[in-house]
């Protein structure tokens, strides 16, 4: 016997896959039901640790993450049996269950692609096998007839797992009702024949000048559309692609704490800052030149997938000169993995872990330590202490004495330059290893999800955000509203 399977495919990416899988998550898990989730291969440098092969950390997408804690299920590497982490345009880190695969980085993407379906296959099996519903995601489009012959994380996918699918579509840009009727007419028939129903997602005005378009869509290719969800931005969630391309995340009302996360090109786990664009009182926004960070209050400087080439993209924008006055002016600057890396004296790659070998890219000079990449990637959940009162100047002194959990993810070793330094370990775990250092108002620290921690959150702005589960029961509320009625409950019974 295996679970049943709801997968959720869309017309482009961005459609609202993530966000109507995670609701899916939940839903089911609400009726009692064993739920995970699964998606054969992503593509993001939103990534989480978790209980990986043989009791070793490995990796998965962050929203897969995020759709097993709706699952109310633990994360595991078989959700996401591949992982793809962008480091160029044409280049990615490979990871298969969890481990980074070095040997399948240069193999041309057909030939790539029917080497990982196995263990994509696998993990799908035994997902299944083990929970009455699993709820897949698709990735960008399945009608892509260039890719179609070797994606297996689509149809390939849908086939093997007998999966009864939505095809979801972002009304809000317009051509919704094409990119249905042609993603259903490029796919082969028995592929058409798995499509049980379309969703419209984004959208904004009145439904029932919708009319007659459903019904001659219905007319033209024999599936429903079964949902109309409408614009909801403020639904709590990380989105997994283009976060800093959001709008600020309030006005500029007097008042707010205003906060700018520098976003380079290479970015990495942002979706950890999304409790700052719901905590009350704190303006969220996104830098790419020096003038966004006119006013701000804090700068942050995320993780990123390439530190020493967003180093130079810093000065190159101009932005390694603003960040370094926005400290000098006495103003928090926080660091995290990558920009804590960045913020010290010298970043050195003797291996050459992120491209060609490199002794030493010049940092910001903000911290006095450097950083020299290891082949070894540091993957593991974190419990640390900050230390106490007269360690931490303003604004960070709130995190005296707390503890946070968290995360690592990152190849750099991070060290103090030298002795004398005013600079202080400031971080520790339970190990008493250093995990963050600062000096006046700049903090850098390895722990990822420092505002996903509700100590941290409380001692940094005296109140807590919706917590993770609150969000997912809204979603789940949001798509039992605005689904036609019975229809997820239909998804589940054979045809």
């Amino acid at each position: 016997m295996k679970g049943k399977a709801v997968m959720v495919l869309g017309t482009t990416s961005g459609a609202g896959k993530s966000w109507l899988a995670t609701a899916l998550c939940r839903w089911y898990a609400r009726q009692g039901l064993k739920v995970a989730p699964f998606k054969a291969q992503n593509m993001s440098n939103n990534a989480r640790v978790v209980p990986g092969l043989r009791g070793v950390p490995g990796e998965i997408g962050s929203a897969q993450y995020f759709q097993a804690l709706a699952a109310r299920t633990v994360p595991d590497v078989r959700m996401n049996p591949v992982l793809l982490k962008p480091e160029h345009d044409t280049g990615s880190q490979v990871i298969v269950m969890g481990e980074v695969r070095d040997d399948l980085r240069a193999i041309p993407w057909r030939e790539r692609s029917e080497a990982l379906w196995p263990h994509a296959r696998q993990a799908l099996d035994e997902l299944q096998a083990r929970h009455d519903v699993v709820v897949i995601e698709g990735a960008g489009s399945p009608a892509e007839i260039n890719l179609h012959r070797n994606d297996f994380v689509n149809m390939r996918t849908a086939r093997h797992a007998a999966a009864a699918c939505l095809l979801v579509t972002d009304i809000d840009r317009g051509g919704a009702f094409a990119h249905l009727y042609g993603t259903h007419q490029l796919l082969p028939a028995e592929e058409r024949a798995l499509i049980r129903g379309f969703v419209l997602n984004r959208f904004r005005g009145d439904a029932a000048l919708l009319a007659p378009g459903p019904d001659q869509l219905s007319a033209l290719t024999g599936v429903p559309t079964v949902g109309v969800l409408p614009m909801w931005r403020g639904h709590g969630l990380p989105e997994e692609d283009g976060v800093f391309d959001d709008a600020p995340s309030r006005g500029t009302e007097p008042g707010l704490l205003r906060v700018a996360v520098v976003a380079y090109p290479r970015l990495s786990n942002l979706d950890e800052f999304q409790p700052l664009r719901t905590a009350p009182g704190v303006r969220l926004t996104w830098a790419r030149h020096p003038r966004d960070l006119d006013g701000a209050d804090w700068v942050i400087l995320p993780g990123s997938k390439h530190t020493r080439a967003d180093l130079r993209w810093l000065r190159t924008q101009g932005l390694a000169d603003a960040v370094v006055a926005h400290a000098r002016a006495g103003r928090g600057v926080l660091g995290v993995c990558g920009g804590l890396q960045m913020l010290g004296k010298a970043v050195c790659d003797p291996d050459g872990i992120e491209g060609a070998p490199a002794q030493a890219e010049a940092g910001l000079g903000l911290l006095d330590v450097t950083t020299t990449f290891d082949r070894r990637k540091q993957l593991r959940t974190t419990s640390a202490s900050f230390g106490g009162p007269g360690e931490l100047a303003t604004p960070w002194s709130a995190l005296a004495g707390v503890s946070v959990q968290g995360y690592e993810i990152h190849h750099g070793r991070t060290a103090l330059a030298g002795a004398g330094s005013r600079t202080a370990a400031v971080l520790h775990n339970a190990a008493g290893q250093a995990l963050g250092w600062a000096q006046g108002p700049v903090l850098g620290v390895y722990l990822h999800g420092l505002f996903e921690d509700a100590a941290a959150m409380r001692a940094l702005f005296g109140q807590r955000a919706p917590v993770l589960d609150q969000v997912m029961d809204g979603l789940a509320d949001f798509v039992d509203r605005h689904m036609n009625p019975g229809v997820l409950q239909r998804l589940l019974e054979s045809r």
